[in-house]
């Protein structure tokens, strides 16, 4: 196996500059995942501000939680995924960035990584709970999407490869404790999300 480095993003970044505007057209009428979301804003104030990873063209999550009035801040590797954030939600802030070096000298009262964080792998995957953690207010929530056990997989958008890694749920539970947070909710291949496997959250107060 060779060592993974980290400008080496399996070609997800390509692969989601040439999709963009096809995973924006998909994403934009489905919104599976409102549930959760839903959930993780009824703990925010109004305004609370929001990171959410991977965020893509900012549709839905993003979209969602500016319209509820919250200060939202999307960080993607696709620089044209976020040229569609830019143009459709003028309200967001957009930053071209990698998860993996999350470094914004900000924290934030919850962060959202919903079909991103699983593209890294298990080693970073652990890594960047640290960063997570650094920019979570105490309190503050981490909402994201597994695998439902430990192990590897590819899919594909819009035809082209992307990799997706898990832990066990076990071995969340441990890494979220190393790097400050708790585990309050696990839910395998949720059918509400269909099938994702969501993990819910909070930092150490």
């Amino acid at each position: 196996m060779r060592r993974q480095r980290m400008d080496d993003d399996h070609g997800h970044r390509a692969t989601y500059d040439r999709s963009a505007a096809d995973w924006h057209a998909a994403r934009h009428g489905s919104f599976p995942e409102r549930a959760w979301i839903d959930r993780v804003a009824a703990g925010l104030t109004p305004g609370a501000a929001v990171l959410d990873l991977g965020c893509g063209s900012g549709h839905p999550v993003a979209a969602h939680l500016l319209a509820r009035g919250h200060a939202v801040t999307g960080l993607d590797l696709s620089d044209q995924m976020l040229a569609i954030a830019r143009d459709a939600l003028p309200a967001g802030r957009w930053i071209q960035g990698d998860m993996r070096l999350l470094a914004l000298s900000e924290v934030f009262a919850a962060v959202i990584a919903w079909d991103s964080f699983f593209h890294l792998t298990a080693g970073e995957q652990r890594a960047t709970l640290g960063r997570i953690s650094a920019h979570l207010a105490p309190g503050g929530q981490f909402l994201t999407t597994v695998g439902p056990d430990a192990g590897t997989a590819w899919g594909a958008v819009s035809g082209g490869p992307v990799h997706h890694a898990s832990l066990s749920p076990a071995g969340y539970a441990t890494a979220l404790e190393e790097a400050g947070m708790i585990l309050r909710r696990f839910i395998a291949e949720d059918p509400d999300t269909a099938g994702r496997s969501v993990i819910l959250a909070q930092k150490r107060r």
